[in-house]
């Protein structure tokens, strides 16, 4: 009966590990907000979006307690949103005044307040920004400014809230797409689970007799080589088709299915669905990620050089965070790949979590509810 409990307790470490990353993560897209400055004859105009799901965690947009915001509650809350914004917004040598403006923006992945700043300087050059929104709740969230003065070509900077309070942040990163696609891929939840799945039995083969360690880390290291690949190629193609608006399928549809797409991966591994197709339904399940990586390109409206240009930093920024993660990963599991009951413990117990997680996020983003607290 011991040796049966220990090894239940051994199976389900997997799941309580992911179980525990998970409660203090966000699954769901990358928290960003969109800032666009611009001058005009009468000085500079700010225009600031930050997604209701966001504002809600900081000035209780939701009083009723039903988990839907209704304009009702939005407009009541819009002084205290303002206030919030202000606040936690610093242009330098800008003091910046609200309009009183109520505005809503419908994006792909949700409903934003349109928050709307004036002041009257004329910025000869492009000014330094302190920001600091979401810092206390959300460590992950980023601002994504767009900056065009005197009608010069706009200017893309990443801000990033962990930077003090009472030091203006310098807007001048040139790599910020690049910064932004690791941001995008670390924070990711999601696209790291469904990746962990298909690595889980990189470091085993299935035979007649079950579950094999391989002899050689390049018997491993060939197919997870193969499976990012087609990954990377299929996300890459969907991010690009819809950051550039040539293909538009609303969050609704791609965030559930996303879920879906690590569940199917999960089960395979426990029962083989795929067979040799494996690769091939990476690349499928690949186009669909791409998908939820696409937002925060398609929102900036960049002249086309400065959009090329930003979407292959992006590109090559979720590319080096993936390829860094996946590195680590499969080292580990084929570290592992000897230890006693490791098919058990680490492709059964990792897989039944992913099927669990997976689950939930689907239900949540299909029916709009909320069952795990992250």
């Amino acid at each position: 009966m011991c040796a049966r409990w220990s090894a239940g307790l051994r199976a389900l470490l997997p799941a309580l590990t992911l179980a525990a990353a998970a409660g203090s993560a966000q699954a769901h897209k990358a928290s960003d907000a969109y800032l666009q400055l611009s001058t005009g004859n009468a000085g500079l105009r700010v225009v600031v979006d930050v997604a209701l799901r966001d504002l809600d965690l900081v000035v209780d947009l939701d009083r009723d307690g039903d988990s839907a915001v209704t304009w009702g509650e939005v407009r009541a809350a819009w002084p205290a949103i303002a206030a919030y914004v202000v606040t936690r917004l610093r242009i330098a040598g800008c003091p910046l005044v609200a309009d009183g403006k109520v505005a809503l923006e419908r994006r792909s992945d949700g409903s934003y307040a349109s928050l709307f700043f004036d002041s009257p300087c004329q910025p000869a050059r492009e000014p330094a920004i302190g920001y600091t929104l979401l810092h206390e709740v959300d460590a992950t969230h980023r601002g994504i400014a767009r900056i065009a003065l005197d009608g010069r070509e706009p200017v893309v900077r990443l801000l990033d809230p962990g930077q003090p309070s009472d030091r203006l942040a310098p807007t001048g990163d040139a790599d910020a797409f690049f910064a932004e696609g690791i941001h995008h891929i670390v924070t990711g939840w999601d696209h790291l689970l469904f990746l962990l799945c298909l690595l889980l039995p990189a470091a085993m083969r299935r035979g007649p007799l079950g579950w094999q360690p391989v002899a050689r880390l390049r018997d491993a290291a060939l197919p997870v080589a193969g499976i990012v690949t087609a990954f990377t190629l299929a996300h890459s193609m969907t991010l690009a088709l819809a950051a550039l608006g040539l293909v538009a399928i609303p969050a609704s549809v791609i965030e559930p299915a996303i879920a879906a797409t690590i569940v199917l991966a999960a089960v395979d591994n426990l029962r083989p669905i795929f067979g040799r197709r494996r690769g091939v339904v990476t690349f499928l399940f690949g186009l669909v990620h791409g998908f939820g990586f696409a937002g925060v390109l398609g929102e900036l409206e960049l002249p086309p050089g400065e959009f090329a240009w930003a979407l292959l930093r992006f590109n090559l920024g979720l590319e080096f965070g993936q390829l860094a993660i996946v590195g680590v990963a499969a080292g580990l599991l084929f570290a592992l790949r000897g230890a006693r009951g490791y098919p058990r413990w680490a492709i059964g117990g990792g897989s039944v979590a992913a099927i669990a997680l997976g689950a939930a996020w689907f239900v949540e983003r299909a029916a709009g509810i909320v069952l795990l607290p992250i």
